[in-house]
Parts: structure tokens; sequence; C-alpha cells
């Protein structure tokens, strides 16, 4: 750790040690002068004392709250550096991803940078797979239309946080947490140069634990009295409107190889939105989504 540490980058991490160990790795590919770099854990098991050996100039906590909300909140106090630099475990930083943050960083700002998706493994894309490059990840849309960015790649400053608050557990923590900065009157912009990648979800139950997680915790912001249930069950029942909208992207899509790919993408599609409008309409009448 530096000791006057200009920036400190901040990992939240829960039993992912294989991609733990490669986001580290192609992160100390930068330049880190001036950094404290944390992993906050959540108690995964095993523990990370290999991962710690491996890497001595990288600082491993312990943060007992499940969550990456509650892991992030406890890389901040942690840390004292000026300038706060989100990262996500299983993300891959590009080698200038330190340098370019420390280029655009600004006062008062909320940064968000691209996020490129990549298969694991060298077979046919599944699936699951197909779909997340076409759907998942689309930082500047999610920074320009709907007014967050997602923490998997995400800058700003010690003051802004300490102005907006921490982030908050249990519910879409990136998006509530960037619409209170916003609020708070700090800008939030798009950074393209500023680059991690993510590998895709490799199959099905992979991908609808991750959407299980997300529809639970949209749900935990959507409002639980009875207006809020009509409208949580209203947004249910538009999901099967919604293939129709994003059917074209699928076939238009140019990552996607050939017909096969794009079969596939659109079957999970479907399978998806029916399965979400399900766990919705689970939510909206009290049942939860289990």
């Amino acid at each position: 750790m530096a000791d006057h540490p200009g920036f400190a980058i901040i990992i939240p991490h829960y039993n992912d040690h294989a991609r733990l160990e490669r986001c580290l790795t192609a992160l100390l590919r930068n330049d880190l002068t001036g950094a404290e770099v944390v992993v906050a854990d959540n108690r995964s098991d095993p523990p990370l004392d290999a991962l710690a050996a491996q890497f001595p100039t990288v600082r491993f906590v312990t943060e007992p709250t499940r969550g990456a909300a509650a892991a992030r909140n406890r890389g901040v106090a942690e840390t004292t550096a000026p300038l706060l630099f989100f990262l996500d475990a299983d993300c891959v930083p590009a080698p200038d991803w330190v340098a370019t943050a420390l280029r655009v960083s600004r006062p008062d700002t909320v940064i968000g940078g691209r996020i490129d998706v990549f298969d694991e493994g060298t077979g046919p894309r599944s699936g699951a797979q197909a779909f997340e490059t076409v759907f998942a990840f689309n930082q500047r849309a999610y920074v320009r239309d709907k007014g967050f960015s997602v923490t998997a790649n995400l800058l700003t400053t010690r003051a802004v946080f300490q102005a907006v608050g921490p982030f908050v557990v249990g519910l879409s923590e990136d998006v509530e947490w960037c619409q209170r900065a916003t609020a708070a009157g700090f800008d939030l912009i798009y950074e393209d140069r500023l680059v991690v990648a993510h590998p895709s979800r490799g199959d099905w139950p992979a991908l609808s634990k991750k959407w299980r997680r997300m529809t639970d915790e949209a749900f935990g912001s959507a409002g639980h009295d009875i207006a809020g249930r009509l409208r949580w069950a209203g947004k249910a029942l538009l999901m099967p409107i919604s293939i129709l909208v994003h059917l074209p992207r699928v076939l238009r899509h140019p990552a996607l190889r050939d017909g096969r790919e794009r079969l596939r993408c659109a079957a999970v599609l479907v399978r998806l939105r029916l399965t979400r409008a399900g766990w919705m309409l689970r939510q909206a009448a009290g049942q939860g989504t289990r």
C-alpha cells in the first residue's frame, strides 16, 4: 500500500477464486504506483489465504455481511485515497485501465466505463452466452438512457461517495446509488476508453441466477404497497411483449456468428422473459420468486 495513496481500487468477492486470480493478474499489469488495492471478501470458502500470499501488494479484508454492496462499502471504509475505482472480481481490466481512470477522473463526477463480454471456453456459444453477447452490459445505454452505471467498472471520488452515502444492501445497488448521486447534483458520464472485459454466463442456471437476483433487487425498490404491487404486476405483463421488441436485435446483432447462435439466443430471450414474468407476478402476489 502506498504511504500517501492517490487512488483506491475496490474489488468485492465471494467464492470465485479463479476469476479473482485472473482479475488481479490483469490488474497488476497496470501501473499501480500510488494505489491501494483492496479485495473485500464475503467469507469465501475456502478462504483467500493462497491468493493473499500470491498477491502480497493487495490487501484482503473480510466483510461478514453478504453481498457486493456491503463488500464495496467495506472497501471504501478500509481505504483513504481521494479517488475510488470500483472493479468486479470476475472482470479483466485492460492494461491501460488504471492510466485511463487517472486521466479521465474529475471532481463531482461518477464515470461508467465500457464492459466488453467474452466467452470462457472455445466451444460453440450456448444460448446463455449468445444472449449475454447481445444483451449484457450496454453501459453507454445504461448511462445515457437509464441514469446509472454498473459498479463492475465505475469511478468516482471519496468526496462524492461521502456526500451520496453507501451502497444499500438488498437493492439494485448500482442503480439506486447512481440515482442518488445524480439527484444530489453530481454528473454521471460514460467513458468508452475505460475498458474491462466480463465473461458471459455459460448456461441457463448461471443466467437465471443472475436475473433472479436482479429481479429480487428491482422489486426491493418498487414499493410494496398495493399501488407498487400493481405497477410491478403491470411490468410483469409487459414481459412477453418485450420479446417482440428485442427479437430484431437478436436477428441483426453482428457478434452472433450464424443462424444457430441467433436461434439459441432467441430461445433464451423467450424463456427468460416468460420466466421473469412469472417471478414478478408471484412477487406482486406476495409469494416471492422461489
